[in-house]
């Protein structure tokens, strides 16, 4: 039914994406490092307790937040540090208009030039662009299965926390019936993974918090009505840190292993590099 509604609406549609793309602000992505090491141990030791990972497309960038610090890789290793009472080390590989694919690839690419550390969880922002390109929920099953296959092999994740996927028919930005549409495609695309993580302990799947899904969307989004703004990051974050001090070390895929407490391949995380996703 979606399909052929996509058919039958093409030319609007498509006329209806133009616009948007000429009439909605650009964004830049939230500036600052990528790669970084946050907090300390009571001893004030600063090896990671935890490695994190993030993964996504413009809005695991920070696109509607001046810095990474406002924006949700910098507030996920901030929620998680505090929680935890001890250092985080996390790597932020995200850019603009990426797919699933594309973020596979970005992690291959990292991984053969050396700019891969390991890590414990990695935690996804992904699916919007996956809907507006059309891509079926099985086959964007099938592309989170690959990204999660080479995160596990390439970096040791461990634990795979992904964002549930945005609720396209909440964005401001986005005129009738184009929002409807996508905000279908995006739903569908989110019951998939809501599946696809409940068959797996060492996978979970993240909602927003209640309280975000009942505020109007133009108080938590950016200002081109398409992307998330600073509060929504923060709570977005901290739905995050929640489920995920939850769930690690506590996932089948972890039973009986110790958290990292040394430094090893995670050490010199704290000093900023450059990462293909800028």
């Amino acid at each position: 039914m979606l399909a052929l509604a996509r058919i039958l609406l093409a030319p609007l549609l498509l006329w209806q994406g133009r616009q948007v793309r000429r009439r909605v602000p650009k964004l830049p992505e939230a500036s600052g490092a990528r790669l970084g090491l946050i907090g300390s141990d009571h001893a004030g030791h600063a090896a990671p307790r935890l490695r994190l990972l993030i993964v996504g497309d413009s809005s695991g960038a920070g696109v509607g937040a001046s810095t990474q610090d406002e924006a949700l890789a910098g507030r996920l290793a901030q929620a998680l540090a505090r929680r935890l009472q001890a250092p985080v080390a996390w790597q932020l590989v995200a850019r603009t208009g990426w797919t699933t694919p594309e973020a596979a690839a970005a992690l291959r690419t990292l991984a053969a030039q050396g700019r891969l550390p390991p890590a414990d969880v990695m935690v996804t922002a992904l699916g919007v662009n996956d809907a507006i390109a059309g891509t079926s929920p099985a086959r964007w099953i099938r592309q989170m299965s690959a990204l999660e296959a080479c995160a596990r092999e390439l970096a040791g994740v461990q634990l795979s926390v992904v964002s549930a996927v945005p609720p396209m028919a909440r964005f401001p930005a986005l005129p009738q019936p184009l929002r409807r549409l996508l905000g279908a495609s995006s739903r569908r695309l989110d019951q998939a993974l809501q599946r696809w993580a409940a068959d797996s302990g060492a996978r979970v799947h993240v909602e927003m918090p209640v309280a975000v899904r009942r505020e109007s969307p133009e108080a938590l989004m950016a200002a081109d009505g398409f992307h998330p703004g600073p509060a929504l990051y923060r709570c977005w974050a901290e739905a995050l840190a929640t489920q995920i001090v939850a769930d690690w070390p506590s996932s089948p895929a972890l039973a009986g292993a110790q958290p990292p407490l040394a430094g090893g391949a995670g050490s010199g995380l704290g000093r900023p590099s450059r990462s293909i996703a800028t």
